[in-house]
Parts: C-alpha cells; sequence; structure tokens
C-alpha cells in the first residue's frame, strides 16, 4: 500500500527530498510540499516536472501554504492531504509543533536536526533530552513512528556507527565524524544551508564526548590535518554537532567526536562577524528604535544556499574514523561517503551539501514504508538496524565505503 508524504519545508535540503520521493513515488503515493511561501514550493515542483523526477506520471505533487509553528493548522494539513509520513525540513525551531501534530494524527515523524529555541544557542547536553525526547513516551503509547536527525550528519553517520559496532568491531574505543567540502560555489562569502542555523552550531562552546563523559571547549580551539579519500588533506576543526547528543548514549565508546572542515577564508570571515556581535540570536536595538536580531540580519545579506548549486564544483566527504578492537586485535576503519555537487546539480538541481542531507530521509521514508523502519516509537538513528538503510542509500544516489586503515 502506498503511503502518502508530506514535506515540510522548500529550501535546498527540501528540493532534494521531494526530488526523490518523487522518484519512488510508486512506494511513497501523492507528495505535498508546504512551506510559509508557497511559491517556493512550486518552483521545486517546477524543478521535478523539468527533471522528469516522477516515476508514477499518475502521482500527485502538490504544494500547501502551511505556518508549521501552527499546530492545529498542522494537524489539519495532515488529515486533509492523507499523509501516512511528514518529513519536516523546516528550520529546526518548528520541530516540536510539527512533532506534536504527528502524535495528534498518527503520522509517522522524520526529521534532521534537534529542535532549537531562537533564543537559545549550544544548551546544556544531551540536547535531545531537552525537547525530542521528553515525548519517548508519548509516542510508544500512541504508536507514532518518529526517526529523529536523518539527514547525513545527524543521521547517515549515526548508522555508519552501528554499522561499524555490528560488523567490525567487538569494542569500540573512538569515533571521529569527520566532515569536509572541498567543493567551490564561487562566492566570497557563503553557508551550505541555513545561514541562522549553521552560525549557531559554532556561536557557543563545543560540547564533546571525551572518557565518557561531556567536555567543553572553545569554538575553533582545536583543529588537525586529515588526508580523506578523494579530496586529500583538509583542515578540520573539534565542533559540537548534533548527533553526539544520542551516541554518546546508544554507542558504548570511551570518545566521540565531531570534526567539521573550515578554510582560513571561513574562519576568517565568522571571527570578524562573531567577534562584533553580528552572530548573537539576542535582539538589538538601532539607534532609530527598531529592535533587529543581528544573526537574522547577516542572513538576510548572504546567498540563499539553494543558489549556490548551479556551477557548484568539487566534492564533499563526510565519514566515521572507528578505532577498537576485533577478535583481539586492534583494528581501524573508515567508513565514508564521497558526493560530487556538480553530479548533483545535474540529477535533482541541488549542490552536494543539500543532497547528502536530503536523500536519507526518503530512504527512511521508503523503510517506513515497507515496514522495516515502521517501528512505533521514537528513535535515534543508531537504534534501527544500519543494513538495510546503507543498502538502500547505495541504490539512491549515496554510497558507502570502507577503508581500512
Amino acid at each position: 500500500m502506498k503511503k502518502n508524504v508530506l514535506i515540510i519545508g522548500a529550501g535546498g535540503v527540501a528540493q532534494v527530498v521531494a526530488h526523490k520521493c518523487a522518484q519512488h513515488n510508486h512506494i511513497l503515493g501523492d507528495i505535498c510540499i508546504a512551506s510559509r511561501t508557497q511559491e517556493k514550493c512550486e518552483a521545486i515542483i517546477e524543478s521535478v516536472q523539468k527533471k522528469g523526477s516522477l516515476k508514477n506520471k499518475d502521482g500527485q505533487l502538490y504544494s500547501c501554504q502551511l505556518d508549521a509553528l501552527d499546530i492545529p493548522a498542522t494537524k489539519r494539513l495532515i488529515e486533509e492531504t492523507k499523509s501516512d509520513i511528514v518529513i519536516n525540513l523546516g528550520t529546526a525551531f518548528i520541530n516540536m509543533s510539527v512533532l506534536h501534530a504527528c502524535l495528534t494524527t498518527g503520522a509517522a515523524y522524520i526529521d534532521t536536526a534537534i529542535h532549537e529555541e531562537p533564543d537559545k544557542i549550544c544548551e546544556q547536553p544531551p540536547w535531545y533530552a531537552n525537547y525530542e525526547w521528553k515525548y519517548l513516551d508519548a509516542c510508544q503509547e500512541k504508536g507514532v513512528t518518529a526517526i529523529l536527525g536523518i539527514g547525513f550528519d545527524p543521521g547517515v553517520v549515526n548508522a555508519y556507527c552501528a554499522y561499524g559496532v555490528k560488523h567490525y568491531f567487538d569494542t569500540v574505543d573512538s569515533i571521529d565524524i569527520m566532515d569536509v567540502n572541498a567543493g567551490d560555489h564561487g562566492k566570497y562569502f557563503a553557508t551550505n544551508f541555513d545561514p541562522e542555523i549553521n552560525f549557531r552550531e559554532f556561536t557557543g562552546q563545543v560540547w564533546t564526548w571525551i572518557d565518557r563523559q561531556w567536555v567543553a571547549k572553545p569554538v575553533h580551539s582545536e583543529k588537525q590535518v586529515y588526508d580523506f579519500p578523494v579530496v586529500g588533506e583538509q583542515t578540520i576543526y573539534l565542533t559540537g554537532h548534533d548527533e553526539l547528543h544520542s551516541l554518546y548514549k546508544n554507542i558504548d565508546a570511551r570518545h566521540i567526536r565531531f570534526w567539521m572542515g573550515f578554510s582560513d577564508h571561513y574562519i576568517n570571515c565568522f571571527n570578524v562577524l562573531k567577534n562584533i556581535g553580528l552572530l548573537s540570536e539576542q535582539p538589538v536595538t538601532t539607534a532609530e528604535g527598531q529592535e533587529v536580531v543581528p544573526l537574522k540580519v547577516v542572513k538576510a545579506c548572504l546567498p540563499d544556499p539553494a543558489s549556490l548549486a548551479p556551477g557548484y564544483t568539487g566534492k564533499t566527504c563526510i565519514g566515521n574514523l572507528i578505532k577498537g578492537q576485533k577478535d583481539g586485535r586492534n583494528r581501524e576503519v573508515f567508513i565514508y561517503n564521497v558526493c560530487d555537487h556538480a553530479a548533483c546539480y545535474q540529477e535533482v538541481e541541488s549542490q552536494a551539501i543539500s543532497y547528502t542531507a536530503g536523500v536519507p530521509p526518503v530512504a527512511a521514508a521508503l523503510l517506513i514504508a515497507d515496514g522495516r523502519w515502521d517501528v512505533r516509537r521514537m528513535v535515534n538513528v543508531e537504534e534501527l538496524d544500519p543494513d538495510p538503510f546503507i543498502t538502500l542509500l547505495d541504490s539512491i544516489g549515496l554510497p558507502t565505503y570502507v577503508e581500512e586503515k
């Protein structure tokens, strides 16, 4: 039986999800894209039609206007569209509102990042316990499937942890999740996804899991150079990130860290913006008496991440360096994916950052549709069987490679 899908959000990741759902609409059924700005939804539909992505030409692909913070409106839309699966790709500020609507209607819930409140950054860990995990019992009682944080990171990297534990290790000492974008978008300065959410990750302290406890460090205070497959040597910085806040509980490892690649130019621009207060999430009042949030002003001045896709060159490499023991011997493996910006644009008119974040939730929706991941409770990705997920990703655009070190 087909499972209808409601996509909430109309950014770069939503475009990828729409294309991929359309490519599998013989399983996922009718697709509705909803956002505050319906014109953006219509632009995505036009892209899907232009690329001929609809597998079942008789399937419906349409748009609706929605303020997802309005829980009754979201509930009504789920019911009116007869949506079985809701893929939440809006800003992280709407997660709890959409989850509430799914709990009320019984629709399966998927998101790609932890919930955030606009006036709070880098809260006390574990972040999931501050919001999503408070509804573990509610999902269990109502039999609602809720899969949290299933983009690439968080998401696929969580599955890589479970895959490594299942197939390559008896015990794990350390996991270093490493994300680099060796591409070039040609702009002076831009972020590859929502600038507001992007900067909020790095303007507070870094929470990392070391010696089985939470440790706080200043942002960008630790770095190293790592020689990645395909993209070569890249400088990566220790940062805090969503996936650590569930992996620490579900994967038995002494250290779990997240590293992200940044160019010197990015670091210089970031530091200037941060040091003069332009990355603050707290409102300020101008000399004219107008209240503004500096971070939102910066967001408005930067390029729309979706606009970076045409002409984007180069590749991304994201993976997990896992160290531990197998059969009494030390072992070290790197489980990873490489994604090409130009190839992504050719297929779905997106860049690779959006592509790597957008393909995994569609894979999750397909696994919910066929029952293998329809677990009727709230889970983080590493709690699920990674094998069907990684196999499915291989076939729909994100192949996994394993390098024995």
